[in-house]
């Protein structure tokens, strides 16, 4: 999308990140998280303590995205990033997500990351899909009826990875990030 752009969140944005994460988890399509969230649990996984959290800004100042970047794991898994996305629904089909995908692994490997990893892609999400494929993820595992699809009941969700520098000039286990 042209003009995007894309920065760190800022408390200020909570709530068109609540309305955006609100639509996203009411369609119950794509996320684990019930209805019943609270805006506090919604706030402390988008703008808690140790979240990287970025929006994806339209030219005239509109939420249109947002996107967490935290470990996958603490301690000797820490060195793999994990992520989660939203974009705005009147948005969609648009390039945010596209961008927002290509600034979270640039913004992994800038933070030393060696590896991004997804644990919960919904496999009826075929843009996501389709995206995280093109951005250089592979389906490394599938998870059997893990997700309870709002419509369909229970289907299953992937594992989805990406190594993001090579593992061959990485420090050992006690000097990674984390470590």
């Amino acid at each position: 999308m042209k003009d995007l752009v894309i920065r760190p969140a800022l408390e200020s944005d909570f709530e068109s990140i609540w309305a955006i994460f609100c639509a996203h988890i009411e369609a119950g399509e794509t996320y684990v998280f019930s209805t019943a969230t609270s805006r506090e649990a919604g706030y402390h996984y988008w703008l808690g303590e140790g979240v990287g959290s970025f929006v994806a800004v339209s030219p005239g100042g509109r939420v249109l995205g947002m996107y967490r970047l935290v470990p996958n794991q603490v301690g000797r898994g820490h060195h793999v990033a994990n992520a989660s996305y939203m974009v705005n629904p009147a948005a969609q089909g648009a390039g945010v997500g596209r961008a927002m995908g290509q600034h979270s692994l640039n913004e992994a490997r800038s933070r030393g990351y060696l590896a991004m990893q997804f644990n919960h892609v919904v496999s009826t999400n075929g843009p996501a899909i389709g995206l995280w494929k093109k951005l250089g993820f592979s389906i490394v595992g599938t998870l059997p009826k893990a997700f309870r699809h709002k419509r369909l009941g229970y289907i299953d969700a992937y594992v989805m990875y990406q190594l993001l520098q090579d593992p061959d000039h990485w420090p050992t286990a006690d000097d990674a990030p984390g470590g």
